[in-house]
């Protein structure tokens, strides 16, 4: 490239970055990525066994919300012994996105939450399919039905997600759901 080429060639990039640079272009302004403010995420629970309901947002599209989580650990508790355990808030996710694929208004009708090993090894006892070392133990499973939602429909969509443990009970119609590893049953 010659000389003057060159000088000509950086003129017209001087010009270009001195219109760009002038208020009103579009390009004055630094490039930012378009995205939607993030959504809160709620929940809405109805306990088969206590009765009780809870609806509330658990996480406000940034954070966690302390007092939440703490709302539904007690919701969650195991309601034979009444202990209250820490639910895993990736299970907190995993039923977020079960209940928005199928509507927001929709209800998880809760049938077990946490289990505390008494009433784990008490189960195990009684019934066949209950993991000496169930993930209930530790706050990361929930077993649910999704109001107006037939059960078999909401294992093929937990099973579409593809996170976490995905059980399908028909007999006593619910589904199973954890945050172990991906794993149908």
């Amino acid at each position: 490239m010659t000389d003057p080429t060159r000088r000509a060639l950086l003129r017209r990039i001087g010009c270009a970055a001195a219109v760009c640079a002038l208020p009103g272009t579009a390009l004055a302004r630094p490039l930012m990525a378009v995205t939607s403010a993030p959504e809160p995420r709620r929940l809405r629970f109805y306990h088969t066994h206590t009765r009780s309901r809870l609806e509330l947002a658990y996480h406000d599209g940034d954070r966690y919300l302390p007092d939440a989580l703490e709302r539904i650990d007690v919701f969650l508790r195991d309601f034979r012994t009444r202990d209250v355990h820490p639910i895993d808030p990736g299970l907190l996710d995993i039923l977020s996105t079960m209940q928005s694929t199928f509507g927001p208004d929709r209800r998880f009708e809760v049938i077990s939450g946490y289990r505390s090993p008494i009433t784990n090894e008490h189960l195990r006892s009684r019934t066949d399919g209950v993991a000496k070392a169930s993930l209930h133990m530790q706050g990361r499973a929930i077993d649910v039905r999704l109001a107006g939602v037939n059960t078999n429909q909401l294992r093929r969509a937990a099973t579409d997600l593809g996170r976490g443990g995905v059980g399908y009970y028909p007999e006593s119609d619910f589904v199973h759901l954890d945050t172990g590893r991906f794993r149908t049953w």
